[in-house]
Formats: C-alpha cells, structure tokens, sequence
C-alpha cells in the first residue's frame, strides 16, 4: 500500500499536468468526483472539470463512468485493489501515475475509454444500504423492519453482510475455476448520489464551506466530503439477459445439440456455487445467460453466402448476497435453488465437471485454503463474529460433502438438493493434536413451507 504523502503527490502531479488536456473531455451535468473524499485513494485523471454521473437504483449504485476510475482497496490479492477486475492496462495506469510519467498516463487513458462516451463498469452495493442497512433507501423494506419486525430478514443469515458474500462468491468461484461469477471485490467509494444522513451531508458542506471561505482551517480536516462506504464492487457485464427469458425461448425454439451441451456445463457451475455458498436467493431472474451467433461477414462480401460460426452461451451468477448462512433454513421458508425445476437439473453431472471439481473439494489442504482465505475476507467487517462465521463455515464443508457424493455417485442436481443438509463441524478436544478432526451432524427440523 502507498502511504499518504505518495497518495498526496499523485494528486497534486494529476491536477498539474492532466488539466491542460482534459478539461474538453466532460459534456453533460454529472456529479463532480471529490478525490480527497474518497478513501482508500483513488488514482485518477480528474480536475474540477472531469465529471462522473452516479445513476443509482435502490440499494445499488451503477457507476457511470466518463473517465478511467482506478480504486485501490484492502480487498484480498492484487497489486491494485481492482487488478483482476478492471484488468491490467488499468494497473498500469496506476504504475505511470505513481511514478509520476503523465503524458503516458494520459496517452493510456485516451485509450481506455473513448471521449465523451459514458458507460456502466460495474454495480456497487453499500453495506449501509442493504436491505438490513440502516440507510437503506427503500421504504417498504423500512416499513416491514418497523411493523413486523419478526418476519423481517432472513434468521438464518448473518445480517448486514451481504457485501461480504457477493465478494465471497467471486472467491469461491475463482478458487474453484468456475468462471462464472462477475469479479468482486470490497472497497470504499463516496458518492453524492449515496443515501447518507442529514448529519453527514451537513458536516461536508460545512467543511466545503470552511476550505473556501478559510482555507488555513479548512486544509486542517483530514477529509473534505461526504464519508466513505463499505460495499461490494462487482464488474457489470455485458450482452446478457434473465435466464428466465432465455429458458423460454429455448423452449420455443430448441438449441442445437453442442449448443445445448454448452449450457449444460455452464448450468452445472451454477450448481456447483450456488450449492456450495448455499445460496439462499437463486431464482431464475437473478442469473444471466448471454446467447452469441455470430456470423462470418466476411465470407459475404464477395458472394450472398453468410456462413454462420457455431453460437456460444455463457453463465453468469449474479445476486449473491444472500448466501453464506449460519445454519440451513429450518424457520418459515427453506429458500430453495430454483434452477431444481428445470429439466437440465435432471441430467446427471457430466464427467467434465467432475474432473474439474472433484480434485479441488477432495482435498482437504484445498477446503482448508479456502476456509482461511474466506476468513481473511470476513474479517474486515467492523461486526466480525468468529463464533458466527465457524457456523458458516461448518454449513459449507457439509455442502462440499454432499456435493463430492453427489458427483462420486453420479447423481444429478436435482437428487443433490433432495439430500439431508450436513453440518461439518470442528470437534472440540482437550488435547493438542496436529490435524483437525470433525464432527458431522444432520439437520433434522425442516421449514414450515418446505417448497418456498
């Protein structure tokens, strides 16, 4: 990480010699990035005159980008805090800023994002503005949690951390090699588009205030603007649509076979995720299929032939915020993955799957890896409990045993999720010993509404 007085050159170097040449790049009215407030720093080729529009859909904030925003965040791996998401010609953006090469920097920039061309990169959920955040700007969901507290949440989740398991999901997807779930990282974005307390935006326009009319006092205050928030980054993707509508067509209109296999192995991933997170929000509104058939136009120049290249389909798991629990739904709803109704979770799990899968989860040193990387993420969370995450902990090992029988004995999602829900726990012993034993337990209350 570079300390403050790096951060605060890369500042000052972007305004000096990045403003002769930007300036003619921002059109229309767009909310005007505070660099200084937002923490951890962001390195970017903005001046007073570069804007970024914020469009923001309930608890979510799509990030409207006229220009190359680079974050860096404490989120796990990366030179950058978006290395692997944003990819590395952003990374080294941030190399040519850091050591001060501008006219390169700049160069890079004009080659990322075209002039005048805004464009969605990525969706961010603040940990504040979660449906159990306490600015979360949806009145029903206010209204539910003020007068039916006991039907509001999901007790089998640890509240307030959905931010923490959409990041968690993009771990176990990359651990796992499944490459399905947009990359996810945590960091610290503020926005005035955000949903922040009176008191918050009082005390920025205050400390605004402050810096024009006395600047000695107002270069005392270690931040100017409205205050960072916590949340998940995920990348946006393009060119995909709602399974749901995708399904239906397909019904309508049958794929061809190695087509239709592709999708196949794509809804397998799935599976392998969302039952592994023990994801309590799959429907099949919230993930997306994207449909290519491309066409060789370039065979048709010459003569009206067109010849059509073989279509490609891909998965991708969104909406996984709500995954993670404490303990498998035993209350009113069990939450089920819906995708057990469509007729590719009858077909048996294919041996490519199995080979991808198998070798990871029989490894205990693997199951152990992902475990500590999931602690090392968990645990920046102000409200961390360890207590609360060896419970999570303990629902995912028995998932992870379900699904290895499962994939031993052939079977198919849909007999996955008709077996008895395990619980591996760590046992307790008096005793040093080098390696960890466990105890396994089956949940024997069920749901109220066992199909809901």
């Amino acid at each position: 990480m570079l300390g403050p007085q790096v951060w605060s050159s890369v500042r000052q170097g972007l305004s000096r010699s990045l403003s002769r040449n930007v300036g003619g790049w921002a059109s229309g009215e767009g909310k005007k990035v505070d660099i200084a407030g937002i923490y951890p720093p962001v390195t970017t080729p903005f001046t007073a005159t570069a804007e970024v529009d914020y469009g923001k859909t309930g608890g979510e904030s799509r990030l409207w980008l006229t220009f190359c925003v680079l974050l860096r965040a404490g989120a796990v791996g990366g030179v950058c805090a978006l290395a692997n998401v944003l990819g590395a010609q952003v990374c080294q953006l941030e190399r040519l800023c850091c050591t001060g090469q501008w006219e390169d920097a700049q160069k890079l920039q004009h080659r990322l994002i075209e002039p005048n061309a805004a464009r969605i990169i990525a969706v961010f959920k603040p940990k504040n503005e979660e449906p159990y955040g306490h600015l979360n700007p949806k009145w029903t969901k206010w209204l539910q949690k003020l007068c039916c507290p006991c039907c509001f949440g999901r007790d089998c989740l640890v509240l307030n951390q959905g931010y923490l398991s959409e990041a968690g999901a993009s771990l176990v997807d990359q651990k796992l090699e499944l490459n399905i779930v947009p990359r996810t990282k945590v960091v610290y974005l503020a926005s005035e588009t955000f949903n922040y307390s009176a008191i918050d935006r009082v005390k920025s326009r205050g400390k605004r205030l402050a810096l024009e009319k006395v600047p000695k006092v107002g270069q005392r205050f270690n931040r100017i603007g409205l205050p960072p928030k916590v949340g998940s980054f995920q990348l946006f993707v393009e060119g995909y649509k709602d399974a749901d509508y995708w399904l239906r067509r397909f019904e309508a209109e049958p794929l061809p076979e190695n087509t239709n296999r592709q999708l196949l192995l794509q809804f397998e991933r799935l599976v392998v995720l969302d039952y592994i997170i023990r994801n309590t929000d799959r429907g099949n509104d919230n993930w997306l299929i994207k449909y290519d058939c491309p066409m060789d136009s370039s065979s048709s120049r010459d003569t009206d032939w067109v010849v059509v290249k073989e279509p490609v389909i891909k998965v991708a798991a969104i909406d996984n915020g709500l995954a993670f629990p404490l303990k498998h739904p035993d209350s009113w709803r069990a939450y089920p993955f819906y995708w057990a109704w469509l007729p590719q979770a009858k077909v048996p799990f294919s041996q490519e799957i199995k080979d991808l899968i198998l070798p990871k989860i029989s490894d205990p040193n693997f199951v152990k890896d992902l475990e500590e990387d999931l602690y090392e993420l968990f645990k920046k969370d102000p409200g961390f409990d360890r207590g609360q995450f060896h419970k999570q902990i303990a629902v995912m090992r028995g998932q992870i045993l379900n699904l290895t029988q499962a994939l031993k004995d052939n079977k198919s999602p849909l007999h996955l999720v008709q077996m008895p829900p395990v619980i591996v726990e760590t046992a307790r012993s008096h005793q040093r010993s080098s390696s960890e034993s466990y105890t396994q337990s089956f949940q024997s209350r069920k749901p109220f509404f066992s199909w809901w």
